[in-house]
Parts: C-alpha cells; sequence; structure tokens
C-alpha cells in the first residue's frame, strides 16, 4: 500500500532571520523536519559524497593537511566571487536535493501529515516545486547584519557578502505564500507560526 504524501512546505529566510528557530519550533508541533545546511555538512564531512568534486574543482586550497574539508577558507573563496560559489552551488545542490527526496518518501512511509524543507536556497535552487507553500522569514536589512555579525563573529562587509549572495528579501517575501517578520517578540513569532502550521494540518487531511 502506498503512504499518503505529506503536505510539503518549504521553508527559508535569509541569514540571521531566525529559520533555524523557527524550524526547531515546528518541529516541536509535530512536523517531520529536513534541514538541507544538516545535510550539506554531512556531504562534507569526512568521507562525505561531495568532497571529491570539491577538491577536483577547487584543488588543495579548499582542504587542510589532514583532508578535511577547511570551511573557513572554503567560504572566502566563494563568498568572494560568484563563479566560485556558483561552482560549489552545482556540486552541492543536486546532493541536497536527492537526500531531500529520500527524506520525504521516508517521511511519508512514517505516516507524517506536515514536512518542512528547510532551504535556506529554496528559490534559487528551485526546491520551491516540491512543496505545497512556501515560508520565509524576514528582518529589515539593518538588524539583519547585526544579528549576523553578532552572532557568526563576521565584519559588517562579510555580512553583507554572506545576505548579498541570496536572493533580495523583497524577491523572496513575493514568491513566498507566506513572509513573517521576525521583528518582534519570539512569542508572537511563534503564535504566527503555530497558526500557519494549523492551517497546514487541515489542508493535510
Amino acid at each position: 500500500m502506498l503512504a499518503n504524501k505529506p503536505y510539503v512546505i518549504g521553508l527559508t529566510g535569509g541569514i540571521g532571520c531566525g529559520k533555524s528557530e523557527a524550524a526547531q519550533y515546528l518541529k516541536s508541533l509535530g512536523a517531520a523536519h529536513m534541514d538541507a545546511d544538516e545535510i550539506s555538512r554531512a556531504l562534507t564531512a569526512e568521507g562525505g559524497a561531495a568532497l571529491p568534486e570539491i577538491r577536483r574543482v577547487f584543488g588543495e586550497a579548499a582542504f587542510n593537511a589532514d583532508g578535511s574539508l577547511d570551511r573557513v577558507n572554503l567560504g572566502k573563496l566563494v563568498f568572494g566571487s560568484e563563479p566560485a560559489r556558483r561552482a560549489l552551488e552545482g556540486i552541492i545542490h543536486p546532493l541536497v536535493q536527492r537526500e531531500m527526496l529520500a527524506g520525504m518518501d521516508a517521511a511519508a512511509q512514517a505516516g507524517a501529515a506536515v514536512v518542512i524543507l528547510d532551504v535556506p536556497l529554496l528559490f534559487e535552487t528551485g526546491m520551491d516545486a516540491l512543496c505545497d507553500e512556501t515560508w520565509t522569514l524576514y528582518l529589515e536589512r539593518d538588524k539583519q547584519i547585526a544579528r549576523v555579525v553578532t552572532r557568526d563573529g563576521l565584519t559588517r562587509e562579510e555580512a553583507e557578502a554572506r545576505i548579498d549572495s541570496q536572493m533580495p528579501t523583497e524577491a523572496r517575501n513575493a514568491r513566498a505564500t507566506h513572509a513573517v517578520n521576525t521583528d518582534q517578540p519570539i512569542e508572537r513569532t511563534r503564535a504566527e507560526l503555530e497558526g500557519l502550521y494549523r492551517a497546514a494540518l487541515k489542508k493535510a487531511n
């Protein structure tokens, strides 16, 4: 017997806008959760499927002496060059999507009603095509920069480069089914997310 297809929500948002916290809250409400960043880290950990192609494209400069990925140096390479960033995305994103599809199948078999696809570059990678609806979290730019600087220990220029490597907030909001402004008390953000989740559950049934 085929499992019922879960209702799939694509969750995205700019760096520093609270997506990880939102995903964990939705998971606590009962949603199955797949994290593109977590999958990407596994793909680039020791023995990860992405490492041979990263070495071929970026060379030994992207690796530490022990053969592990030098994430700091690779980050400097890709955030300083759009062609380099696109080359890395071309390696990582198809592998992430493959793992996401397998995870969706597993969630269906487990009887999940709602699946959250937690993907920072949801629209850029075309993974919104896998979703029944999409939600994005956003924040006014100066506050977003301040959060990223504080959280990641970056300079303002480095934070801006990471923000600018993503789709502009206005474009992301326009494409999303729902846009949630996280510049409010966390209780209000959670209440808004819970309302959207409850509505999605009704659509799933």
